[in-house]
C-alpha cells in the first residue's frame, strides 16, 4: 500500500503556525496525524511537482522549493522573489518546466523556469493586469487569483476577479515573448476566481466566488488560426439546489482523480457541494450540499481512495474529515477535527519507494 503525506499551508504572521504543517495520512480511516511544522513565511498556497519529487510554496515576496524526502520530510533547496507582492496562488505545469504565480495584491502574473533538478530558476516572463473593475470591495482594480496553462501547454490563462476577466496568453518559453491573444470577458461583478480543465483538455470549469456559480466551457483550438475557442455550455450554482445566502461565497473546487466528481466549498453557509460530471458532455449535476463543521472552507482535499475528504477551514482554524457515500449522497464525519492556525490549502503526495 502506498504511503501518503499531507502538506497544509498556513499564514504565519500571527506566530501560531510556522507555515507548512506535515501530516502522515491514514488512507483507510480518512484522517491525518501531525508530524512536524516547517517554517515558511505566510504559505498561502502549496503544490507538488508532477513527479512528486518537489514541493513548492508561496512565501512573502516570492516562492520556495523543497525536496520531498522518501519519508515525506522537506528540505529547503531554493527560493526566488517574484519582483512583486506575495502571490495568492501557484501552479506547476504537468511537465514541471515552469512555475506560475498569481498576484492578488498587485495583479501580476509571473512565470519562473524550473531547473532539471526541480530548483527554481529565473523569471521568464511577467505581466501586470490593467483595467478597472466593478467590485468596490476589491478596489475596482486587477487582482489575479489563479493562473495555469492549458493541458496542451499552448496557452496560459489568468483569472482576475478584480476586472471580471480571464486573460489568455500565448507563451513560448522564450523571455519577453508572452502575448495576450484573447480573453473570456465575464459579467460585471461576476468575479471569476478559479478554474481548472478536465484531464482530456476538452472542458474548462470556471468558478465565480461572489456569484456562487460554475460555468462549463468546451475548449478547442482553431486549425486555421491556432487560436483558443471557448464555448459556454452550462452554468450551475455552487450550492446545488440550495439557494445561497446573501453572504455566501464559493471558495474552492477540486476534482476526484478519475474526473467523475467535483467538490466545491462555500463560505458563508460553510458547506461542500458534490457535482457529478458527465465525461462526454462535460455537464455537471448537483448530488448534495452539506455542512463541513467549520468556518470558511478555503480548500477541499480528496484522499487517494476518493472515498474521504478533508475540509480546510480557515476562519475556525480546523481540518474536518468526512467519508463520502456517493450512492446515498451523504457526508459522514470520519474522525475528530484537527486544529491548525489559519490554514489555506492542503495537498496529499505519495512518498517512499512506491510514491
Amino acid at each position: 500500500m502506498k504511503k501518503y503525506v499531507a502538506y497544509v499551508g498556513s499564514y504565519s504572521y500571527t506566530g501560531k503556525a510556522k507555515g507548512i504543517t506535515i501530516f502522515d495520512v491514514d488512507t483507510e480511516r480518512g484522517s491525518f496525524h501531525k508530524r512536524q511544522e516547517v517554517e515558511v513565511d505566510n504559505a498561502s498556497d502549496v503544490i507538488a511537482s508532477s513527479d512528486g519529487r518537489m514541493l513548492y510554496a508561496v512565501e512573502d515576496y516570492g516562492v520556495v522549493a523543497f525536496r520531498i524526502l522518501p519519508d515525506g520530510g522537506l528540505v529547503r533547496v531554493s527560493s526566488r522573489k517574484v519582483n512583486g507582492m506575495r502571490p495568492h496562488h501557484i501552479c506547476v505545469d504537468r511537465e514541471s518546466k515552469y512555475l506560475y504565480t498569481s498576484g492578488y495584491h498587485d495583479g501580476k502574473l509571473t512565470i519562473l523556469r524550473l531547473e532539471p533538478d526541480g530548483t527554481i530558476g529565473s523569471i521568464v516572463d511577467e505581466v501586470y493586469h490593467k483595467g478597472l473593475g466593478s467590485i468596490a470591495e476589491r478596489g475596482s482594480r486587477a487582482h489575479i487569483t489563479c493562473s495555469k496553462p492549458t493541458r496542451d501547454m499552448r496557452f496560459v490563462m489568468s483569472a482576475d476577479p478584480g476586472i471580471d476577466q480571464v486573460s489568455i496568453y500565448r507563451f513560448t518559453g522564450r523571455p519577453g515573448e508572452i502575448r495576450l491573444v484573447d480573453a473570456i470577458r465575464t459579467a460585471r461583478r461576476s468575479s471569476p476566481y478559479f478554474f481548472t480543465f478536465s484531464k482530456d483538455n476538452r472542458f474548462l470549469y470556471l468558478l465565480y466566488d461572489m456569484t456562487n456559480a460554475i460555468d462549463v466551457y468546451s475548449y478547442t483550438v482553431s486549425e486555421d488560426r491556432g487560436m483558443p475557442e471557448f464555448t459556454k455550455l452550462q452554468t450551475v450554482c455552487t450550492t446545488g439546489d440550495v439557494t445561497p445566502g446573501a453572504l455566501n461565497a464559493a471558495t474552492c473546487m477540486t476534482f476526484t482523480v478519475d474526473d467523475r466528481y467535483i467538490f466545491v466549498g462555500n463560505a458563508g453557509d460553510n458547506s461542500v457541494t458534490l457535482f457529478a460530471r458527465d465525461a462526454e458532455s462535460g455537464m455537471l449535476t448537483a448530488e448534495f450540499n452539506l455542512p463541513i463543521s467549520g468556518e470558511y472552507p478555503k480548500d477541499i482535499a480528496i484522499f487517494p481512495d476518493g472515498k474521504h475528504i478533508v475540509s480546510v477551514n480557515h476562519e475556525s482554524g480546523t481540518l474536518s474529515f468526512f467519508k463520502v457515500d456517493y450512492e446515498k449522497k451523504l457526508l459522514i464525519m470520519s474522525t475528530n477535527e484537527i486544529p491548525v492556525s489559519q490554514p489555506n490549502c492542503c495537498i496529499m503526495v505519495p512518498v517512499g519507494e512506491d510514491g
